[in-house]
């Protein structure tokens, strides 16, 4: 018999036996399969817990930085991103990592301007890697670092088809990095639905001067966006109509790739 968890099916034996440790243990490993977040009725049914109990775990944990809460939904918070990002063994760093760098080395090559690969962790873009263009950049980027999400293209991309993450960005502090750098929630919200629309995201300035990028997502199952590939440019010398019909292509082919990745995962 299988000792593993399966937390959409717990029986109401086991639940009933659980302490609080185990309990908010439970609810955390929840979220693993709904990363865009949940909300109390919907965890206390995953988890068979009271309703009661589930929104005093979840206010705890939300208290403590596992989780992050926004109106009534709750998601894995900054703790787990920061324990998960120091673990050479991250699920997903090594799913983007793996399956997606060979399509941004496709995308260097296509256009020969540097290119970045990166991801969400918490309200940050993490970058995965980067190739640069024989001429180099004067750019914050760096791989294994992070940048605010709000002020790169990627981040921006990311955040338009992730609406929980999108609203914790939206509450927080929008520091400017340079005179460009969106800082005002109302006009961020805006430029988010209509890059969701567009389905491309541009950094014009806005995390550094005299750089300009386009951006696009690479979606794995469930529609969701797993990562976003960029290209930048000096800005004086940017000219998006050329760069995106190869990005939209790369990311197009990076997104089947992570899908058939995804779908192998489970089968195992």
């Amino acid at each position: 018999m299988s000792n593993s968890l399966e937390p959409d099916s717990l029986s109401a034996s086991a639940s009933q036996n659980r302490g609080s440790v185990e309990k908010a243990i439970d609810i955390l490993v929840v979220f693993r399969n709904h990363p865009s977040g949940l909300g109390v009725s919907e965890v206390a049914r995953l988890t068979k817990l009271p309703k009661t109990t589930s929104h005093r775990l979840l206010n705890t944990l939300a208290a403590r930085g596992a989780l992050e809460r926004s109106g009534d939904v709750f998601r894995l918070g900054p703790v787990i991103f920061d324990i998960v990002s120091s673990s050479s063994g991250s699920i997903r760093a090594n799913l983007i990592s793996e399956v997606v760098t060979p399509f941004l080395a496709s995308l260097f090559e296509q256009t020969r301007h540097t290119v970045h690969l990166a991801y969400l962790e918490g309200n940050d873009v993490a970058y995965a890697n980067k190739l640069f263009s024989t001429k180099r950049l004067n750019s914050p980027s760096r791989i294994g670092g992070r940048a605010p999400s709000y002020c790169t293209g990627v981040g921006k991309v990311l955040l338009a088809h992730d609406s929980a993450r999108a609203e914790l960005v939206l509450s927080s502090e929008l520091t400017p990095w340079t005179p460009y750098s969106i800082t005002d929630p109302a006009e961020l919200r805006s430029e988010l639905l209509n890059i969701r629309a567009e389905g491309i995201a541009f950094d014009r300035q806005e995390i550094s001067l005299g750089l300009s990028c386009v951006a696009a997502p690479v979606f794995g199952l469930e529609n969701q966006a797993v990562a976003a590939l960029s290209i930048s440019s000096p800005s004086e010398r940017f000219q998006p109509e050329a760069l995106i019909p190869p990005l939209i292509r790369v990311a197009n082919a990076a997104g089947r790739a992570v899908r058939e990745h995804q779908k192998a995962e489970e089968m195992i």
